[in-house]
């Protein structure tokens, strides 16, 4: 067994450790030692996925004229299909195969093949009036959603799972009537909240489980009538809503401002973690030896530095956002899995086996480099090879991808082992969700190596600016569905602002019916503020912040004696709040002893 190792990454030069279990690990896989950090590494597979930038560009099949939406720019050099044709059995993926060769880098070879393969407009499957989603599944009336499965009006949300009439959600399952929420699960009619479960006619509440009739709560449990903290009848409960009035955007404003401020004030878990077994990470969930992880449940296990995943996913390490279901041995993948083993270095393959280096195949095996085949194998670059064949050439490729490796034009080596260059990737970084997770200014971007899109020309005739939209919505008339509304940003933050943006009837109606203003934000910027409110893809190593009879900083004061008495509670752990933040977190221990 190797010893643990501390390696510069290549890419942002600083240090990172390999320990003893990484090199069990890519020794069982037969893969080298990475050579960029665990975040390089995250970044890097977040380049390659464009989840909510659309735009309308022309099908490349023969004889196809109309213009579809896609992922892809029309300004791209590459040929797209649409979703129904590209799933058909029209046109056979195993036409363009082609040889390897040997005097080319590999990585500089699977540019040239992809980018002259038909390509997926959007990932959108059993949509049902809801043609403006990607990497969705299953929606009823849904318009722009993403990361999706399972929902029905749903609008302008990301990260949702079997959602119902609901607006503005990041990270949401199973919820109905709600809106502005950020990592929420079964609430009903609750609005402006964060990390907050079954709770119902409530706003603004943060850390609530199973709360009803709440208004600028934290840290509650099995409440009813309470507002900022305090109980009320119901009766005074309703009085005091009325006066609140949140159908003015004035009021909206000034109680966000007291929410703010009321969240700093209240307790903070170092890490959401339920149910695990030996688990280090933040949002994870009845798991068992998973480490780095962020944003995993249900039955992961031995799995390291994964996001966005899980659900019976084994022995897999760098994967993610999206992979699992009943897989195991993944390596440096995304959006994989599904009943699948030994994937390494792939996008969107599915129900497959032995896949290295592919891109959109699906019920396969054993195949390297190849994009969009189904019920295939032993093929490279989409050429089919007999068994004895394939086994011969793979690591004659491997070899020479060792050999000639390819050098990106920051110099940065690529070798087998590492994912696929930034550089190749068919979308500016702005475009993915890299930019959503690790943000970067257009100037930060080039100067790594990734590319920037601009905004395109668009000759927008703004007519209503943002400080000319009536205050209250019950003044707010039918008209405003003609109007085309300027963004509050006006472009000039680094959320990929669309400068204006227009109301829809199926909106208007919600916002109406809920007694909620209109929004001064450009659906792209709601979405940036949101995920603000979730920590980083990130670790510190702290202590809690429990002194005895307050918080370290004497915000908060506890409500009953710890087992550490007066002193500084010793307990250490690794968290997504960072030394710098106002938070104040506590350990498991204190955090239970207050809340729970």
């Amino acid at each position: 067994m190797s010893n643990s190792e501390i390696k510069t990454c290549q890419n942002c030069k600083t240090s990172f450790e390999i320990d003893a279990s990484d090199f069990e690990f890519y020794d069982k896989i037969k893969v080298p030692a990475p050579t960029f950090c665990i975040d390089c590494r995250i970044t890097r597979r977040m380049s390659f996925r464009n989840e909510r930038v659309l735009y309308k560009r022309k099908c490349s099949v023969l004889g196809h004229n109309e213009e579809m939406i896609s992922i892809y720019s029309p300004d791209k050099n590459l040929v797209v299909y649409d979703h129904k044709y590209w799933w058909s059995d029209e046109w056979n993926p195993i036409n363009f195969g082609r040889d390897y060769n040997f005097s080319k880098p590999f990585f500089q070879q699977f540019k040239e093949f992809r980018d002259n393969f038909p390509l997926q407009a959007l990932s959108n499957s059993n949509a049902i009036n809801s043609d403006f989603c990607n990497v969705n599944d299953q929606s009823k009336d849904c318009y722009l959603i993403s990361a999706s499965y399972e929902n029905e009006n749903v609008m302008y949300s990301n990260r949702v799972s079997n959602d119902k009439d609901s607006m503005d959600l990041y990270v949401a399952h199973k919820s109905s009537l709600c809106y502005e929420n950020v990592s929420s699960k079964e609430n009903y009619k609750t609005f402006f909240s964060v990390n907050s479960f079954s709770c119902s006619n409530s706003s603004f509440l943060y850390d609530c489980r199973n709360c009803s009739s709440c208004f600028g709560c934290a840290n509650l449990r099995n409440k009813q009538f309470y507002i900022f903290n305090k109980p009320y009848s119901k009766e005074e409960y309703q009085n005091k809503l009325k006066e609140f009035d949140l159908g003015s955007f004035s009021n909206l404003l000034k109680f966000k401002d007291i929410f703010r401020n009321l969240y700093l004030k209240s307790l903070h878990k170092y890490a959401n973690i339920s149910k695990a077994f030996n688990g280090i990470g933040d949002n994870i969930d009845s798991v068992k030896n998973c480490f780095y992880c962020f944003d995993i449940t249900n039955n992961a296990e031995d799995c390291k530095f994964l996001n966005w995943g899980g659900l019976n996913l084994k022995d897999s390490y760098d994967c993610g956002p999206g992979t699992g279901v009943s897989s195991d041995l993944m390596y440096e993948t995304f959006d994989s899995g599904i009943q699948s083993s030994n994937l390494f270095f792939t996008s969107v393959v599915y129900g497959s086996h032995n896949i290295q280096y592919s891109f959109n195949c699906h019920n396969s095996s054993n195949l390297f480099a190849c994009v969009g085949l189904r019920n295939k194998q032993y093929c490279i670059f989409n050429k089919q090879y007999t068994k004895e064949e394939y086994e011969q050439l793979v690591p004659k490729i491997i070899e020479h991808m060792n050999n000639m490796p390819y050098v990106d034009k920051k110099g940065r080596v690529y070798k087998y082992g590492e994912f696929f260059p930034p550089e190749l990737s068919p979308f500016a970084y702005n475009e993915t969700i890299a930019q959503e997770y690790f943000p970067l200014t257009k100037e930060q971007t080039i100067e790594q190596g990734y590319s920037w899109k601009d905004p395109e020309e668009r000759n927008i005739q703004i007519t209503l600016k943002t400080e000319d939209i009536l205050d209250h919505i019950k003044d707010t008339t039918d008209d405003i569905l003609n109007q085309i509304i300027g963004c509050e940003h006006k472009g000039q933050c680094n959320e990929q602002c669309t400068e204006a943006f227009k109301i829809i009837p199926q909106e208007l109606e919600f916002y109406k019916k809920m007694n909620l203003p209109l929004p001064r934000l450009c659906p792209n910027c709601r979405h940036y503020q949101r995920i603000k409110q979730r920590n980083p893809l990130k670790l510190w190593h702290r202590q809690c912040q429990c002194n005895g009879t307050k918080s370290e900083n004497g915000i908060y004061t506890n409500t009953i004696p710890h087992a550490h008495g007066t002193e500084l509670c010793p307990n250490e752990f690794e968290t997504t709040y960072s030394p710098d933040r106002k938070e104040i977190v506590y350990c498991e221990h204190c955090y239970q002893q207050e809340v729970v």
